[in-house]
């Protein structure tokens, strides 16, 4: 299934250009084109998925299984000291193709790449009580 207007399903159509790193018969991965560091790659499923609360269990299985033969390589060939894979959900997460995507990104020692955030300690009222509404005991109440 492919969503008019999706760049990323014309992209695994073959309608629009993109260079294409690996593919297999559920996923392609190609480079990014506004690359956060040298290798940085997108994979996707080939059948459309608006994100990841709609991805259907085997096709993100297949997703993050193609995601970790990239991270394999990018670290093999590329030489990266490591590798961040990131999945944004949604516009407020700073999602932009609204096609399930995980992003490869190697890190190299060097590289001036940041996080969004400073980690800092949490409140742990408030981080126990986010545990016990996601919590599996929770779901009756």
């Amino acid at each position: 299934m492919t969503e008019d207007g999706c760049i990323f399903c014309k992209i695994v159509a073959g309608e629009l250009p993109a260079t294409i790193v690996d593919e297999d018969e559920r996923t392609v991965s190609f480079m990014d084109i506004n690359p956060a560091t040298r290798g940085h790659l997108l994979v996707v499923p080939r059948e459309h998925a608006h994100d990841l609360l709609s991805i259907e269990p085997p096709e993100l299985a297949a997703v993050t299984a193609s995601a970790q033969r990239m991270a394999t390589r990018v670290k093999e060939r590329l030489g990266a000291d490591g590798v961040n894979v990131l999945n944004s959900c949604g516009a407020a997460a700073w999602q932009t193709v609204f096609h399930f995507h995980l992003h490869v990104i190697p890190r190299y020692e060097s590289d001036p790449l940041t996080l969004p955030w400073l980690p800092t300690p949490g409140d742990p009222v408030a981080i126990a009580s986010a545990a016990r509404a996601l919590s599996e005991e929770s779901m009756g109440e």
